[in-house]
């Protein structure tokens, strides 16, 4: 029918109001601690007044896409006997366009609930080519991210954490028949996917926490505007303040530094 999967899911994932309210807090908190595990977070919510304990803790960051004991969000486990792909970015100069994309998932928060959002981006120009909602981690959505990302060319290199959705046949075969070479992070990694989780920053405060949407439909309304607004309009200092739709869409794109 041509319509988002996102338009479809209008129940977020749900959890009681109190475990919503740590979640928020979890959240903001790693974004400007992205080393905090589930010790250091238990001890930070005490210290503002919460009586929790770490097993509520550590199963709330879990659900979040935030593995407790790595110093980066990992969304889930990588999948059972999947084949471990080397991380081939270290070291390595961005110079162009559609050289390396790299894909991540991260917690959004609303109202009555949550929902995890996939996006795919391009390493040099920071252009966001695609995002999906999603209410669960079944990895479906993030497939779907990814052939919409694919209709606006191919990289050289794809990289991304090893969590499920990622390390599945589903994914990677895609990735493998279009001739993409697979990097994935190594554990412990904070800085292997940097480009990234700098976005996740950067759209959750300006723009999720200041709206605070109640709805999937207005989340994806609003989310839907904010990435016109940062590819198109906002430019950034590592881009010579340029947007990343000047720099993607250059004719020269190599002749900028990344």
């Amino acid at each position: 029918m041509g319509l988002n999967r996102a338009t479809w899911y209008y129940q977020p994932a749900s959890e009681t109001q109190f475990n919503l309210h740590l979640m928020r807090l979890i959240d903001a908190k790693y974004l400007e601690r992205p080393f905090f595990g589930w010790r250091r977070m238990t001890h930070y919510l005490r210290k503002e007044g919460y009586q929790v304990n770490h097993k509520r803790v550590r199963r709330l960051m879990g659900k979040m896409g935030i593995q407790a004991i790595y110093p980066k969000p990992k969304a889930s486990q990588a999948a059972e006997g999947h084949k471990i792909y080397p991380y081939l970015l270290r070291n390595r100069e961005i110079t162009r366009v559609n050289q390396v994309w790299s894909s991540d998932i991260t917690y959004v928060p609303l109202h009555g609930g949550f929902m995890y959002l996939v996006a795919v981006m391009d390493w040099h120009s920071r252009y966001v080519l695609a995002w999906q909602l999603s209410n669960t981690l079944d990895g479906t959505f993030c497939v779907d991210a990814l052939h919409q990302a694919l209709s606006w060319g191919t990289p050289d290199i794809f990289n991304t954490d090893q969590g499920a959705q990622f390390t599945a046949h589903a994914y990677t075969s895609v990735l493998q028949d279009a001739g993409i070479r697979i990097s994935m992070d190594g554990k412990g990694r904070a800085l292997d996917n940097i480009f990234i989780e700098r976005l996740w920053r950067t759209v959750k405060y300006e723009d999720i926490y200041l709206k605070d949407y109640e709805t999937v439909p207005l989340l994806y309304a609003g989310l839907d505007d904010y990435f016109q607004f940062y590819n198109h309009e906002r430019p950034h200092q590592s881009l010579a303040y340029a947007t990343p739709a000047e720099v993607h869409f250059a004719r020269d794109s190599g002749s900028m530094s990344g």
